[in-house]
């Protein structure tokens, strides 16, 4: 046992050190496939030797923890914000009433992160606990999803009882990855970095928050003097002496010349910045001179933090056209002169609906002044009148759908203007999206939003035509958003979607009735697209849980002069049509049988343990009925556990999961 300690020990060392140069250092120790090594055997011995788990074990950064709610927390010294300023003059009149008041400070000069605040407490150098700062007075608990943020270390690199206060942020490359996950599932995009963590840190789920890759920047002490330190650049020195993750961008200056010189840089470079700031925070660096200068009711005086303008820029509107939403939702869209803003070129802009336009007065031909709403959607904020020279074209709401002629409506008390055609071409939008979602053929790059657009340019208006896209290469290229890059990526994966295995394309297709675990039992049941569509609705009822009527669906679609003519074309394109997955593995355990997974199991994800039944010939399902065969439970259960138990059905816990899939080899 005293060996088992040791090496438990040895890999936690192991382990933290390694995150620590990683994350905070950005000095890699050992290979990630080392990492993934230690990580399991660390794993694996805290499951067999659960009384010898660390509290703060690095096992804990994967998530899964899940709470009920957000405890009430309490600060022992309150987390003040600070008063912001918005011009130099500002800044100037700041070091002027400080030096009026007989000092001659030095300043330290720091990024102004756009995240969410937090505190984190230790004791003996052992992480506890972290808090949000709330109203500066009492925050929220969110230590369970703080555990999974890589560069909070669990252990101080000297055994120090202390809180030190902070930011939490989402790295930019991080939001770009999450709304590319969350566009294919055709979930709402998240608008800028700080909404997506302040999201993050508030889940009951901490496996959200571990997936979203959160970071930190420590940049208070609120005790210093506590630990013999005169200046806040000590303080900063002293936190990252112990092992937390500090700014290198912070800048101690001698005077007001060196502040605004320290503004003018980091305005320049921000968006060069891997992470989004929103200014500058300037702090009087002697701590006896802060205390000297001391408080006003809400704010420190010895503190401001300069806030960056808005960025806008000047262009001209050229045109506004319209698309029709799957809903039959009419949106009009700037058409503008190519312009950057904030790094980025910005050819197009939503204008909402047709009220919007009225209310901001907008001419066709005017100079508009366009931003980044959030830092990240174009917006168009006004137009300049002045600039006017009399040959702008007023702009006139359309009354009819620019896809199919229907006559729009507006119905009382909306904005919004509507085709109610059902079957108006761009409503066909939806099914398209299905084909390119994540289940279906999976092309990474396409999205709701994507699909809108392109239906809506006549790029893309049936299946065939997403593998026809080369030929619009140089149109993609010229659309906002869009660059050589990014359009030879979705080229590149729409190609490389050819190769997808044949129960892709059959649920993509859109088949009444056909899920993507019935389409995946269709091809491995028939393999060849052909077999399945040459099959009567009898043979077809002859397959394990196909009933008359999705047999009936079947038959119907491959009977259809119109879908055989889509196959033969898709067959052209060069797409698969041939099962290429598993054969069933052979497992009395599963074969034959109905789960259900609920809870969390520890060594393995859902999606993972539903694989690996479906591969045995099992069946995974997402509620308990009297048809279940055995429901494998997990840490955090809840009702399905109940209602198995009530209805007699056999109940597997994680270690008999574990056993049954390691007798079978897949552990």
């Amino acid at each position: 046992m005293e060996d088992v300690k040791k090496r438990i020990d040895e890999l936690v060392h192991i382990l933290e050190d390694a995150n620590y140069r990683y994350y905070v250092l950005a000095e890699p120790s050992i290979t990630d496939q080392e990492f993934d090594k230690y990580l399991r055997e660390l794993e694996v011995l805290e499951e067999k030797y659960p009384d010898l788990a660390p509290k703060n074990s690095p096992t804990k950064r994967v998530g899964g923890m899940v709470i009920d709610k957000f405890k009430k927390v309490k600060h022992t010294i309150p987390m003040l914000s600070l008063p912001d300023v918005f011009s130099e003059e500002e800044i100037i009149l700041f070091d002027e009433r400080i030096r009026k008041s007989g000092f001659v400070p030095e300043y330290v000069c720091e990024l102004k992160i756009d995240g969410v605040s937090v505190s984190l407490h230790y004791e003996n150098g052992e992480f506890i606990s972290g808090a949000t700062r709330g109203d500066g007075t009492t925050g929220e608990d969110i230590t369970h999803n703080v555990q999974t943020i890589k560069t909070v270390p669990f252990r101080l690199k000297k055994k120090e009882t202390i809180e030190v206060r902070g930011e939490i942020y989402m790295p930019k490359e991080m939001l770009v990855k999450l709304n590319l996950e969350r566009e294919k599932l055709d979930q709402p995009l998240l608008q800028n970095c700080r909404n997506a963590t302040a999201g993050s840190i508030r889940q009951l789920d901490s496996s959200v928050a571990a997936k979203r890759n959160l970071n930190t920047w420590i940049y208070h002490l609120p005790n210093p003097l506590d630990y013999g330190l005169k200046t806040h650049y000590e303080a900063l020195e002293f936190m990252k002496s112990l092992g937390f993750k500090v700014n290198p961008c912070n800048r101690l200056v001698k005077d007001i010349h060196g502040i605004l010189d320290f503004i003018h840089e980091y305005h320049e470079k921000r968006n060069t910045l891997s992470y989004d700031i929103d200014g500058v925070v300037i702090k009087v660096n002697d701590l006896a001179m802060q205390q000297s200068l001391g408080f006003t009711s809400k704010y420190p005086r010895w503190a401001i933090a300069y806030k960056f303008p808005a960025e806008e820029v000047l262009t001209k509107l050229n045109d506004i056209i319209f698309t029709v939403g799957r809903t039959g939702r009419i949106t009009p869209n700037a058409v503008l002169d190519p312009v950057i803003v904030m790094g980025s070129t910005v050819k197009r802009a939503t204008l909402h609906n047709e009220d919007y336009i009225l209310e901001k007065g907008l001419k066709i031909g005017d100079t508009v002044s366009i931003r980044k709403a959030g830092d990240v959607i174009p917006e168009v904020v006004e137009s300049k009148i002045e600039r006017r020279t009399g040959n702008e074209k007023d702009f006139v709401m359309i009354s009819n759908c620019p896809i199919c002629g229907t006559p729009l409506q507006k119905k009382k008390d909306q904005v919004d203007h509507y085709c109610m055609n059902p079957n108006c071409p761009a409503r066909h939008i939806e099914g398209l999206v299905h084909f390119v979602s994540r289940h279906a053929m999976n092309i990474d790059g396409f999205g709701e939003k994507i699909m809108e657009d392109f239906f809506n340019l006549g790029f893309i208006r049936s299946i065939p035509d997403i593998y026809q896209m080369e030929q619009h290469k140089e149109d993609l290229i010229e659309l906002e958003g869009y660059g050589h890059k990014s359009v030879d990526n979705l080229l590149n994966a729409i190609e490389e979607s050819k190769k997808n295995s044949l129960e892709r394309l059959l649920f993509g297709l859109g088949i009444g009735g056909i899920g993507d675990k019935t389409a995946l039992m269709l091809a491995r049941n028939y393999k060849t697209m052909d077999a399945l569509a040459s099959k009567t609705k009898e043979e077809l009822m002859e397959v394990r849980d196909i009933g008359p009527v999705l047999a009936e669906n079947i038959a119907n679609y491959f009977s259809d002069v119109d879908n055989q003519e889509l196959i033969h074309h898709l067959k052209e394109l060069g797409l698969n049509m041939k099962f290429l997955g598993e054969e069933l593995k052979s497992s009395d355990d599963f074969s034959g049988k109905r789960f259900v997974v609920t809870g969390t199991i520890s060594f393995m994800g859902r999606d993972e343990i539903e694989h690996l039944i479906e591969s045995y010939g099992g069946k995974p399902s997402s509620s308990v009925s009297s048809k279940t065969d055995v429901v494998i439970v997990g840490e955090n259960p809840g009702s399905k556990e109940t209602k198995a138990r009530e209805l007699g059905i056999p109940i597997w816990d994680e270690e008999k999961l574990y056993t049954v899939l390691k007798e079978l080899g897949e552990l």
